[in-house]
Order: structure tokens, then C-alpha cells, then sequence
């Protein structure tokens, strides 16, 4: 099977990301141990840490306390992420001026496609050093990238983490079984360490034994078809990516210690429902369901979700976050001494673009009658002042008083690694 299969995949990932761009933007801190850090405080972890830091001991997910035992020399800075989705773009730019990028898959990760006169192993290999040379020449010279080329987008994914930092691995046809079989089975994508026990709890210990199996046995083993899609995967055919359709959208904030108290978590959760609904505007979508999760010191959880008419209105929105903040209190009681929250979220569920549910825009849930013309009222509100922060920067125009607190240093757009925030998002 594998014997014909031509190279169809270049892989590129950007290596410590964040921490290489906090390195160009400030010479004063390359060659040192770097971690980026969302929050100021011990109490928060590294998002990111440069090579220095890394051999140390220290990754993404690492304690500041912790990392800063590993390595008293750490330099911690906060995270500024509109500076990577700045680079982000950069590069992806510059990746154009050789391969056009097919998928962006993370902010620090892009496929790009060959083509027939592209697959041969020089010139694809040629075409992989121009890319690093162009992004050090031309981006940053601290911005390094690992690059895999393979028969499949999973298997450049795969070739591009055998060799870090600076790497560049081709899995050909000819050799991939073999390199492949000298993996373990937590060097693959998707395989997390819950994964890995359970294969070997059903007698699948390595990857050799799991290319062994039967493309049905591997679905089974799995419990979804994931498994079997992995299989063929690993046997190199290049299998389609379905599109995905957007789901939901949603802000969270691990808060800083002086926000702790109910007052302050709930201005938190306020402003992000706010910058969440801005968001869906722009992005012309409706929600039908909006979800609230709280997480106390000490370990408490909770969440509540409340439906409500298809709708873009922050003012609506806000309302429905009352009425749950009260159920949240009221689920609350029996806790002992007061409530020190430490992580609050809200999710906007069920979406729908808002050409299909103009209809349900001035519906009601209950079967009540709404006033359609408050509710138009309410809307245009709602993108005048979106107009008006995007035009003069993010909270120039606010729903409600902060006080002295500012609402920037707990609301500013961060990136999750799967989703490359729009730069106007940060002004939302």
C-alpha cells in the first residue's frame, strides 16, 4: 500500500511560539530562559517557554512558583497576544511567497498542499529551507519552525515533531513504516496519556501492533471512528478534512486574586458575555442558549445554562446572566465561609448564522408577545457601540461603570492555540 504514495503534505510549526516572538520583539532576552505567563503572579503558569526555559524543566502548563524553583534566572513576561496574532499573520505571509497555505491549523501551525512538480524529495525539501530562511530573513530571526513533509497532512504533522527545534524530517513512502514503528504511541497527535492505557490495557502496546490490526478492529478499540481514521492515516492515504461548522463561542478568565470576591467575579463575567456578544455580531451569528460555569477555591463547580430567543442582543444577554448568577448563589448556600471564585466562563450555544433565523430573532421562548420595536431598539444599540470601539479601541464605549478597576486587564482577546483570534477581536 504504502510503496507508490507520493509526498502531498509540508507541515510547518512555529517552536515556543510565544516565547520566540517575546525573544525578537526584546533582544534582551534571547538566549535566556523565557516563560509567557497570562496573568502577573506566581499563581498563574506558563502558556510558553523558550528553549532556554525548557531545559530547565519548564513547559506549558508549568506553576510561575514552580518554574521559577527549576529556574531562579527565569524571565517571566505577560503575554501580549495581538503581537502573536501579528506574527502569526506575518508568517503566514511569508509562507505564501513559496506554498499557498491550504489550512491554518493553529497559531502556530500550517499545511500547505504539493503539487505534482512540488513532491519529489528534493524539490519539496528545497522549498522547506526556503520557508525557514524566509521567515528568519524576513520575520524575525528568533522564529525558528520544525517542518515534516509526508504522504498525509497527520503524518507531516508527525515527521515535523521528530526533529525539534529547526527541523525539517520527510516521511517518504519508502521509510515511513519503518520510522513510524520506532515511535511510541504518545508521539502521536491525538494520543494523550488516557488514550495510550487504554490501547495498552487492550493489548495494543505500540504502534506496530496498532497498524497490525484490521481498520475495523482499530474503530472498535477506539470507540469512534477516529480510530479507524488514524489507521489509514498512519498507512499514509490522504484522507479529506471535513469542514467544521461553528458550534459556539465563549470568553473565560482565571481571575487575579484582588478580583476573587463575588463582585468582582461577576464584572468579570459581565465584560466577557459583553466582548462575546460583540463578537458574535460580528460575525453575524444568533445564539439560542447561554452558558455560565463558575469554579470556587477549593474545588467547587458549577454551570447553568439558560435558553433564550435567537438573538444578538447584549442586553438580553445580560439579563439572562442575572437571572443565572442568582441560581449559581442559590446552589451556593451550603458553602462554607465566603466564596473566593477563582475561574468564570460564558458560552454562547446553539448558533445559527443570521440569515437562517431572522425569523427567530423576535421570538419568544415562553410564547409571550415582545415588543419587536425595543427589542430593534436594543440591537442597533448594541453595533453603535461596537461601531464606536472599534473606531476609538476596545471599551471607549462600555454597558455599565468599572470603577477604577480596568476592564482591559482581565478582557483583552487570548488566543487558544486551536483558534487564531481576528485582530478585531482585540478591540472588542
Amino acid at each position: 500500500m504504502t510503496t507508490h504514495l507520493p509526498l502531498r503534505w509540508l507541515f510547518l510549526d512555529l517552536n515556543s511560539f510565544f516565547a520566540s516572538v517575546e525573544q525578537q520583539l526584546d533582544p534582551r532576552l534571547r538566549g535566556r530562559p523565557v516563560a509567557v505567563s497570562p496573568v502577573a503572579g506566581d499563581s498563574s503558569c506558563a502558556i510558553a517557554a523558550s528553549y532556554e526555559a525548557k531545559a530547565f524543566g519548564i513547559k506549558t502548563g508549568t506553576s510561575i512558583r514552580e518554574a521559577r524553583a527549576l529556574c531562579p534566572e527565569l524571565i517571566v513576561v505577560h503575554a501580549r497576544h495581538d503581537r502573536y496574532v501579528l506574527y502569526h499573520k506575518r508568517i503566514m505571509a511569508e509562507i505564501g511567497h513559496h506554498l499557498p497555505v491550504t489550512d491554518v491549523c493553529s497559531i502556530d501551525e500550517f499545511a500547505c498542499r504539493l503539487m505534482d512538480n512540488e513532491n519529489s524529495p528534493e524539490v519539496a525539501a528545497a522549498i522547506a529551507r526556503r520557508i525557514k530562511h524566509g521567515i528568519i530573513t524576513n520575520v524575525g530571526i528568533c522564529l525558528r519552525s520544525s517542518i515534516g513533509i509526508a504522504p498525509n497532512r497527520f503524518l507531516a504533522k508527525v515527521a515535523g515533531n521528530m526533529q525539534k527545534p529547526d527541523g525539517l524530517t520527510l516521511l517518504t513512502a519508502m521509510d515511513m513504516l519503518d520510522r513510524l514503528h520506532r515511535l511510541s504511541l504518545r508521539d502521536l497527535p491525538g494520543i494523550g496519556r488516557n488514550m495510550e492505557r487504554r490501547l495498552v490495557a487492550l493489548g495494543v502496546p505500540d504502534i506496530k501492533t496498532f497498524l497490525g490490526l484490521s481498520p475495523s478492529r482499530a474503530r472498535r478499540l477506539w470507540g469512534s471512528i477516529q480510530g479507524e481514521r488514524m489507521w489509514w492515516e498512519l498507512n499514509g492515504v490522504d484522507l479529506p478534512h471535513p469542514p467544521t461548522a461553528r458550534r459556539s463561542l465563549g470568553h473565560s478568565h482565571v481571575l487575579a486574586p484582588e478580583l476573587r470576591h463575588e463582585v468582582g467575579a461577576a464584572k468579570v463575567a459581565r465584560r466577557l458575555l459583553v466582548k462575546a456578544a460583540s463578537r458574535l455580531r460580528r460575525l453575524d451569528y444568533g445564539t439560542r442558549c447561554l452558558m455560565l460555569s463558575i469554579a470556587l477555591e477549593g474545588g467547587w463547580r458549577w454551570s447553568g445554562a439558560d435558553s433564550l430567543p435567537a438573538t444578538q442582543d447584549s442586553f438580553l444577554l445580560l439579563d439572562r446572566l442575572k437571572k443565572l448568577w442568582r441560581t449559581m448563589r442559590h446552589d451556593a448556600v451550603g458553602i462554607d465561609g465566603t466564596p473566593r471564585f477563582k475561574h468564570v466562563a460564558v458560552t454562547l450555544l446553539d448558533l445559527l448564522p443570521n440569515d437562517r433565523q431572522q425569523y427567530d430573532l423576535f421570538g419568544s421562548d415562553d410564547g409571550g408577545a415582545i415588543d419587536e420595536t425595543a427589542v430593534t431598539r436594543r440591537l442597533r444599540l448594541s453595533r453603535a457601540i461596537d461601531a464606536v470601539n472599534s473606531r476609538f479601541g476596545r471599551d471607549a464605549a462600555m454597558i455599565g461603570l468599572w470603577d477604577k478597576q480596568n476592564p482591559d486587564s482581565f478582557t483583552g482577546t487570548k488566543i487558544a492555540f486551536t483558534r487564531v483570534p481576528d485582530m478585531a477581536e482585540f478591540r472588542e
